[in-house]
């Protein structure tokens, strides 16, 4: 079993900057990957980015690249995405995700948190 809780999400003008937090515990961190993931009023959940259990292969969605970073500090049971450069249309509930134990899907969700970006 794996818990999840989001942090840091908010209201900021286009073109600004939040940091999400996403702490885990459960299972040993640095044994698996971490998503993040978004999902906007009337659409489907869709994926923003992804790291590897020690960081060093990430994945980004297109929509995201260049503007968001996604990291993780095993030692603090952490992963971050750093949204900069932020658009209307990023506004959505994010949530960060672990894998089950056979690591081919993402089984474990956090509550979510908002962010919503002004024009």
């Amino acid at each position: 079993q794996v818990q999840l809780v989001e942090s840091g999400g908010g209201l900021v003008q286009a073109g600004g900057s939040l940091r999400l937090s996403c702490a885990a515990s459960g299972r040993t961190f640095s044994s698996y990957a971490m998503g993040w993931f978004r999902q906007a009023p009337g659409k489907e959940r869709e994926f923003v980015a992804q790291i590897s259990r020690d960081g060093g292969i990430t994945d980004y969605a297109d929509s995201v690249k260049g503007r968001f970073t996604i990291s993780r500090d095993n030692a603090k049971n952490t992963v971050y995405l750093q949204m900069n450069s932020l658009k209307p249309e990023d506004t959505a509930v994010y949530y960060c995700a672990a894998p089950g134990a056979l690591g081919r899907t993402y089984d474990y969700w956090g509550q979510g948190t908002q962010v919503t970006v002004s024009s």
